[in-house]
C-alpha cells in the first residue's frame, strides 16, 4: 500500500482536513514541529490581514495511540477562526487568474463555491501532511529544507554550506532567503508593488539531503520520482512551472557541461553515497527517475497573485458587460509561503518513495530493510 493523502475544506469554512493514509506503525509524532511549520506557512514579508488572524494548530484525531502512530488513516485537523462561509456573498466578476469563470461554467454553480475550494487557505493542511511526513524521514536521516532564490525579478542566489547554516540564514531573513543582505531591497519592492496595488511572484527552491540510492524507479512513467514530484509541486497553487537540478538551463549547455562525472571514494562508503560521489550535482539528485544518493534540488516559479487591489478588466456574470474584476481580501506577495508550501509537499513525496521502497507496515520493519539494502547495496 502506498502512502498518500485528501484534503477537504473551504478557504473560510469550519476546518481544514486531511487523511494520511498508508503511514507506517511505531512513528512517535510530535504536534510542535507541525504546528512551526504552520507559523511559518502564513509568514513572510507581503502577506495580508488573513494571516494575522488566523493562528494555526494541527489537530491529531486518529490514527495514534498515545502520541504513536498505529498504521491506520491519519486524521488531520486545522480549524478556522475567521469562519464565515454562510454569511459571504457570492462574486458577480471573475478576477482573471483565478478558477472563478472556468470553475463557475465547469460546475454550473457561483463562483463562491469554486474560490474557497481553490484557493491556497488548502495548503495548510498539505503543510502539515508533509510536516508528519518529515518526522519518518528523519529516522533515516533525511532533511529537507526551502527558501527563496528570486522574487519580483530580483535574484537570490543561495550560498554554499552546511545545512544547519542554511536553516540559519533562512530563518533570519524576512523573505525567507538565505541572504538576509538582500532583504531590504526586495521588501522596498514588495512595499513599491502594494502602493500601485500589484502584486509579484518569485521562485522557490527545495533541497533534501540524507536520501539513498533508489528511491523512486525507471520501470513505469507514472511511478518515476522527478514525475511525481513534479507533479505534487505544479498542484501546488499558482505555481507554473517545476525544474529538477539544473532544470531548463541543461537544454542550453552542451552534454559534457552537463551530466555529473562519476568518482569512487573509499572513505564515503559507509555514507547514502556509497561512495560514489558526483564533483557537481546538475542532475539534480535524480537520474531515471531514482534518487542517486546526492542532495535532490528542486525549483518552482510561482505567479504573481491573481487578486489584485488594481482591478483588472473583466465581465459581470449575470448583464455581460465589462466591468472591473471583483477584489478579495489578499496579500501582495505569498513567494515565502510558497517555499514553505513546496518544501512539504516535495516532502511528502520523498517519504511517499521511501515507504514504497521499504515497505510501510512499521517503522523498525523499514529500519531493518533500509540497513539490509544499504549493506547488500555496498557489498554489490
Amino acid at each position: 500500500m502506498t502512502l498518500r493523502y485528501w484534503t477537504a475544506g473551504e478557504s473560510h469554512g469550519k476546518a481544514l482536513v486531511a487523511i494520511l493514509d498508508g503511514f507506517p506503525a511505531g512513528v512517535e509524532l510530535d504536534t510542535v514541529p507541525i504546528d512551526a511549520e504552520l507559523r511559518r506557512r502564513p509568514g513572510g514579508y507581503g502577506r495580508g490581514g488573513r494571516q494575522r488572524i488566523e493562528t494555526d494548530a494541527v489537530e491529531l484525531l486518529t490514527g495514534i495511540w498515545r502520541n504513536v502512530t498505529l498504521g491506520s488513516p491519519i486524521a488531520l485537523q486545522v480549524v478556522n477562526k475567521d469562519y464565515k462561509l454562510e454569511r459571504l456573498e457570492d462574486l458577480a466578476r471573475p478576477r482573471p487568474g483565478h478558477g472563478d469563470l472556468t470553475g463557475a461554467m465547469k460546475y454550473l454553480g457561483p463562483i463562491r463555491g469554486v474560490l474557497e475550494r481553490a484557493s491556497a487557505r488548502e495548503t495548510t493542511v498539505r503543510v502539515a501532511a508533509g510536516a508528519v511526513a518529515r518526522q519518518l524521514l528523519s529516522k533515516f536521516g533525511i532533511d529537507v529544507i526551502g527558501y527563496v532564490v528570486e522574487l519580483g525579478g530580483i535574484r537570490i542566489d543561495p550560498p554554499a554550506g552546511s545545512l544547519k547554516e542554511r536553516l540559519s540564514l533562512r530563518d533570519s531573513s524576512e523573505i525567507y532567503s538565505l541572504d538576509p543582505s538582500k532583504d531590504a531591497e526586495v521588501k522596498s519592492l514588495i512595499d513599491e508593488c502594494g502602493k500601485e496595488g500589484d502584486t509579484l511572484g518569485g521562485i522557490v527552491e527545495v533541497r533534501v539531503e540524507g536520501l539513498p540510492f533508489g528511491l523512486g524507479t525507471h520501470a513505469q512513467w507514472d511511478l518515476k520520482l522527478d514525475g511525481r514530484i513534479a507533479q505534487a509541486v505544479m498542484a501546488v497553487q499558482a505555481i507554473k512551472g517545476v525544474e529538477i537540478g539544473l532544470g531548463f538551463d541543461a537544454a542550453r549547455r552542451r552534454g559534457s557541461q552537463v551530466h555529473d562525472p562519476i568518482v569512487y571514494d573509499e572513505s564515503k562508503r559507509q555514507t547514502n553515497t556509497l561512495g560514489f560521489e558526483r564533483p557537481t550535482n546538475n542532475a539534480g539528485g535524480l537520474e531515471a527517475g531514482m534518487t542517486n544518493g546526492q542532495p535532490l534540488v528542486v525549483r518552482a516559479a510561482k505567479k504573481p497573485i491573481s487578486t489584485l487591489a488594481k482591478k483588472l478588466p473583466s465581465v459581470n456574470l449575470n448583464t455581460k458587460e465589462a466591468e472591473p474584476a471583483d477584489y478579495e481580501r489578499s496579500d501582495v506577495c505569498a513567494v515565502p509561503a510558497a517555499s514553505v508550501i513546496v518544501e512539504n509537499v516535495v516532502a511528502f513525496e520523498v517519504a511517499r518513495a521511501l515507504v514504497e521502497k521499504f515497505g510501510n507496515d512499521s517503522l523498525a520493519e523499514m529500519l531493518a530493510r533500509f540497513d539490509l539494502f544499504q549493506k547488500m547495496a555496498r557489498e554489490r
